[in-house]
């Protein structure tokens, strides 16, 4: 009798392994693979998750919670990359990851159900040295974690109907594994905390630290939606950490921002820091009057 029950759902696999046969040989390949699976299977007993099975250079995991299941999928992406035997014609080997929390059916040491699909089609939307997921598994992680995710695209899952919410997990910007608590960072910091105010359209939405960021887009699944010829699905994103906002572009026709008393910037495919007060336009100059431009206002709680 099978139990339901919610769970972390992670899948690891080796990019390009047919490359790696062809050019290391067998045996080398079949032995590189073989420890390529076993810092998975490491890394997921060590945060708590389960191995559930390997296929080829594949592995799939579960955790209790997302941040366990982040934790592994970091050290993974780190422990690879940074393997002195994982190199092939002077490149490190690179794996992707996919991960999905959700509801599964716990049976013979097995599970099975959506989310497990959901999980597996994220890592194939992931590129090498890439862990990506999905806004369930961020609603469900720490602070900590959320600042070090960043919503990348949307895609349609077959079976689900509707597109969902692509986001990749920053593991490189700093050590995943020992992140400081945001007590921590905080207590460092002697500045007030800071909230951002983002109005459009007779909508107001703020960002602080009960709520870091948001997504901007004429896709549905987006915090903030506006529709435009020039606006992408997911347009931008804005954050806050460390008690600063900052804007990343992510469109194909770019970001104009004009910040009260300095020169317009134009983003495309970067970031810029939010400050003060202004405007924002997607793909166009922002005019104060259009129902298409967000008005934003930085100030002190």
């Amino acid at each position: 009798m099978g139990k339901d029950i919610e769970l972390a759902i992670l899948f690891a696999d080796v990019v390009g392994s047919t490359r790696l046969f062809e050019v290391m040989g067998d045996l080398r390949a079949r032995d590189m693979v073989a420890t390529c699976l076993e810092v998975m299977r490491e890394a997921t007993e060590r945060h708590n998750g389960t191995v559930i099975k390997t296929i080829g250079d594949e592995v799939m995991s579960t955790f209790p919670t997302a941040d366990d299941a982040l934790n592994a999928a970091g050290q993974m992406q780190k422990q690879i990359a940074a393997h002195t035997e994982l190199r092939v014609e002077g490149q490190p080997v690179a794996i992707r990851i996919g991960c999905h929390f959700g509801p599964v059916v716990l049976e013979a040491r097995d599970v099975f159900g959506a989310s497990v699909h959901t999980a597996n089609r994220m890592t194939s939307q992931a590129k090498a040295g890439q862990i990506i997921t999905t806004a369930a598994t961020v609603e469900r992680l720490s602070p900590e974690w959320r600042a070090s995710v960043r919503q990348i695209d949307v895609a349609t899952i077959r079976g689900q109907g509707g597109e969902v919410a692509l986001y990749e997990v920053l593991w490189q910007t700093e050590d995943v594994t020992s992140m400081l608590p945001a007590i921590a960072l905080t207590g460092r910091d002697n500045r007030r905390p800071q909230r951002l105010r983002l109005s459009v359209q007779d909508r107001e939405v703020i960002l602080d630290e009960s709520r870091p960021h948001v997504a901007i887009g004429r896709a549905d699944d987006n915090d903030i939606v506006i529709r435009g010829n020039l606006i992408s699905r997911l347009h931008a994103r804005i954050e806050f950490s460390r008690n600063r906002f900052t804007l990343t572009d992510q469109s194909t026709n770019g970001t104009f921002v004009q910040i009260s008393g300095e020169e317009e910037a134009f983003v495309r495919r970067d970031s810029m820091p939010i400050k003060g007060e202004g405007l924002i336009g997607l793909g166009r100059i922002p005019d104060q009057d259009s129902p298409l431009t967000i008005h934003f206002v930085c100030e002190d709680c």
